[in-house]
């Protein structure tokens, strides 16, 4: 409740909690929402954990450089943990921290040093992670976030403002970073599955640093759609069925030789001869798919060049997926 003869913090959290605390300076902000307090002191770390532990929300706390080396904010007894969304952890020391199951959505942890730390299944989604160092951390179960929070303010900023080119590249660099530093603490920590996903996002974002319309960019996409720069070898599979498929009904079309006859569909024939010519002309796209050429049946015509193209894109996919698949195994 507000004190008598005090003004009430102006502070409103995301849930629309305002805080009880008192204003301290003209700025209408209590000492734990005004960024301008300094939280550097030795105390910061109990006082936080006895705020927490008497049930009082922490979200949108300003913690900038604060010093909370082995804080306990695991909230026991409880399947929620501590509420730290939005919180201002700029440069905070989180060595040692205990902070199983935290909610730090939305928060800014730039730089800040979590080594040792327990972040066991905490949520990271939207946070701003740029520059975090995590050696030695517990990360398993952690809620990344399907976007990076640099990556999203890129996408707003280019339909906002499309003249801001390098503002846009420069957040897309970051985004970059953050990735690449998280693929590496996951590598190290064993958690491939999470590693495969930073490093597709990684190679996504330095895509969108380079000049739109490029060569350079189009091969990138191309990578991405097909195998997803090696993390989705379903994708291969997909592809590869999608295209004997497409080249089948091309040469049912155009017709094939086989024995001297053509095999083509035709409106006058009846559904099952139609259906064993489809049939037929998927067994050939398969053999030239995969190149093995039996040499029973052979394409004419246009279906020559179509059957050239395939062959080629089928040696070069069959071969891909060979990489990607022995990529998957052996991480």
């Amino acid at each position: 409740m507000e004190a008598q003869g005090c003004v009430q913090c102006t502070y409103v959290d995301y849930q629309g909690r305002r805080c009880e605390d008192s204003a301290e300076r003209e700025g209408g902000l209590c000492f734990w929402h005004d960024p301008e307090a300094d939280k550097r002191g030795d105390d910061i770390c109990e006082r936080v954990e006895a705020i927490a532990k008497s049930g009082r929300p922490l979200s949108g706390f300003q913690l900038k450089n604060a010093n909370l080396r082995n804080v306990h904010l695991v909230n026991r007894g409880s399947s929620e943990g501590y509420d730290l969304t939005d919180a201002d952890l700029n440069h905070a020391d989180l060595r040692d921290a205990h902070l199983y199951n935290i909610n730090l959505q939305g928060a800014c942890l730039l730089k800040v040093d979590a080594r040792y730390a327990n972040l066991n299944s905490a949520n990271l989604t939207s946070a701003n992670l740029l520059g975090i160092r995590l050696d030695d951390a517990k990360i398993e179960h952690i809620k990344w976030g399907n976007v990076i929070l640099q990556a999203a303010e890129s996408k707003k900023l280019r339909k906002r403002e499309p003249g801001r080119k390098e503002g846009v590249r420069r957040l897309n660099e970051e985004a970059e970073e953050v990735c690449r530093n998280i693929r590496r603490q996951c590598e190290l920590h064993g958690l491939q599955e999470e590693a495969g996903e930073f490093f597709q996002k990684e190679m996504r974002y330095r895509r969108f640093q380079l000049p739109p319309y490029s060569w350079q960019r189009f091969v990138s996409k191309t990578v991405d759609l097909l195998c997803g720069y090696g993390e989705r070898p379903m994708r291969v599979i997909a592809f590869s069925a999608a295209m004997v498929v497409v080249c089948a009904f091309l040469y049912a079309v155009i017709g094939v030789s086989a024995g001297g006859e053509i095999i083509q569909v035709h409106p006058e024939k009846g559904w099952q001869a139609n259906w064993g010519q489809l049939m037929e002309c998927l067994y050939f796209s398969v053999v030239t798919f995969t190149t093995l050429g039996y040499g029973d049946i052979a394409p004419v015509g246009i279906g020559r060049t179509i059957a050239a193209i395939e062959a080629f894109l089928g040696t070069f996919i069959l071969a891909l997926y060979v990489v990607v698949f022995v990529k998957k195994m052996t991480r």
